[in-house]
């Protein structure tokens, strides 16, 4: 769940036709539907949805590739159990607004590489530099962590702009359920480890902004810190 962004240089995989699709798939569709809508219709972002029609074991079932210009939302659910074992362990009363909320991550991630700011930080803030004594091989990878960190906040964080904006009655219990999946084997500092940013958002007051993306802004900055 909420993968990082995957940037894919061969071709993906073409849409399936609907009559392929399978019922777990045109589930995630549905649930997904009303952030993809906005993000085309109202944000006018170049976004395609792809679902991979072949196996595709152990990787996350919803996920961002970026393509020619275009992000690609890549539902990856055949021969991959955790398609269906993360529907499972939603509450039923809070499916839709979930798997919109993992929608809207992902399009954060988009929106990001889009403005060519994947991996970036604001003007003024420096990021800290990693250990010593690790290899250049374990430094390359601790940056690396780090950059991912800062980017599934900000996605976490629109995530939740989103539910704040059309689901405000569920907002508590979404912000209950995405620290709860944060906290779960957290290793602090590393690539999920959202709860300093998520922590700032506990007020749903706080994500407010002209868009998403607006809203999740001066949070994440805020968040910021090595």
């Amino acid at each position: 769940m909420f993968s990082t962004l995957a940037f894919v240089s061969v071709a993906l995989s073409q849409t399936a036709q609907a009559a392929d699709l399978t019922d777990l798939e045109m589930r995630w569709l549905k649930g997904i539907a009303p952030v993809v809508g906005h993000t085309r219709q109202v944000l006018a972002l170049p976004l395609d949805v792809v679902v991979q029609p072949q196996d595709t074991p152990g990787m996350a079932p919803l996920s961002l590739g970026f393509v020619d210009g275009r992000c690609k939302l890549v539902l990856s659910m055949r021969g991959n159990a955790e398609g269906q074992r993360q529907i499972d362990a939603i509450k039923p009363a809070l499916l839709g607004a979930t798997l919109e909320l993992m929608a809207a991550h992902e399009m954060g991630h988009c929106r990001r590489y889009l403005d060519g700011a994947w991996y970036g930080v604001p003007a003024g803030f420096v990021a800290a530099k990693a250990p010593d004594g690790l290899t250049p091989d374990l430094q390359r990878a601790w940056l690396d962590m780090r950059s991912t960190r800062r980017e599934e906040a900000y996605g976490d964080l629109v995530g939740l702009a989103w539910t704040r904006e059309h689901h405000p009655e569920l907002y508590p219990r979404l912000y209950a359920w995405l620290v709860a999946e944060r906290s779960a084997g957290l290793i602090p500092g590393s690539h999920h480890d959202t709860l300093p940013w998520l922590a700032l958002a506990s007020d749903p007051a706080t994500l407010s902004g002209a868009t998403m993306f607006a809203a999740a802004d001066g949070l994440w900055v805020r968040g910021l810190r090595d």
